[in-house]
């Protein structure tokens, strides 16, 4: 009986050392969810060299979280278990390090700003030129969208807003086939299109923030901002800041983005 009952602890004892080593070895994945700037499909394509890039500097798994569109995107915002990191413009990044304590981590170089720009001949109207005329955006609450919106504070004299695009450069697009006159777009892409006339670029802001929930360990946390602020210098990884218009990443503090989420205030599910 007693050789029975020193068989089973033993055999207890090794079986829950063998759970550690195995709970041990099991890393968890770090979700890194993106602002729907891109369809999901085009968005998983532009971050995947950025999920590589993490993988290999880091040591830790990183997937990505592709919100269907801002709709999903503004809701899931405000139910931070199950995100890690988050690649946030300034509006919805300073809410995010307000409200739920995230923690800034390196941001864009460049700051980002958005410019509207036509393909009708306006003269020296200006703004004033497009009212009543078709002005396409991505949707509520972008940052493009949330900025046209300040371009015509007169509720009498508004042009007539589509929020249809599924990208900033679709609504270049939505443009070229004549079912806008306008679009409101980030200012790095108006050289791109040399043949639509800049009408009024906004206000600037600091560059897109990616922060880290602060549930995160404050190893990684740290590990992650070392491996961004050298994305620059890794070839793969680099496509990503091309195709975000900007050329490396830079440390970060909450205090750049201070304020910036005022321009949230009278969006549905603002608190």
């Amino acid at each position: 009986m007693r050789v029975s009952i020193r068989f089973a602890s033993v055999l207890a004892l090794g079986l829950a050392m063998a759970g550690a080593i195995g709970s041990a070895e099991v890393r968890a994945d770090y979700k890194l969810v993106a602002e729907p700037i891109y369809p999901p499909e085009k968005s998983a394509e532009v971050y995947k060299p950025l999920i590589a890039y993490l993988n290999k500097a880091t040591g830790e798994k990183f997937v990505l979280v592709t919100p269907r569109n801002y709709h999903f995107y503004w809701r899931d915002l405000k139910q931070t278990e199950g995100v890690d990191f988050a690649i946030d413009e300034a509006h919805l990044a300073d809410y995010r390090l307000q409200r739920y304590k995230f923690v800034p981590l390196v941001r864009t170089a460049e700051p980002t700003s958005y410019t509207l720009v036509t393909s009708v001949d306006v003269g020296s109207k200006g703004l004033e030129g497009l009212v009543g005329k078709k002005i396409v955006s991505m949707p509520a609450p972008s940052l493009g969208y949330a900025l046209l919106l300040t371009m015509y504070p007169n509720p009498i004299q508004q042009p007539d807003i589509e929020s249809n695009a599924s990208s900033w450069r679709d609504a270049v697009e939505i443009v070229f086939a004549g079912e806008a006159d306008a679009a409101i777009i980030p200012t790095h892409l108006k050289d791109t299109y040399p043949n639509l006339s800049p009408v009024k670029t906004s206000k600037e802001f600091p560059g897109t923030l990616i922060s880290a929930n602060p549930s995160v360990p404050e190893a990684v946390r740290q590990k992650v901002h070392d491996a961004l602020l050298k994305l620059d210098s890794d070839t793969d990884a680099a496509a990503l800041l091309l195709e975000l218009g900007v050329t490396r990443f830079v440390e970060a503090s909450a205090a750049e983005y201070a304020g910036s989420e005022t321009v949230l205030k009278d969006f549905y599910g603002y608190q």
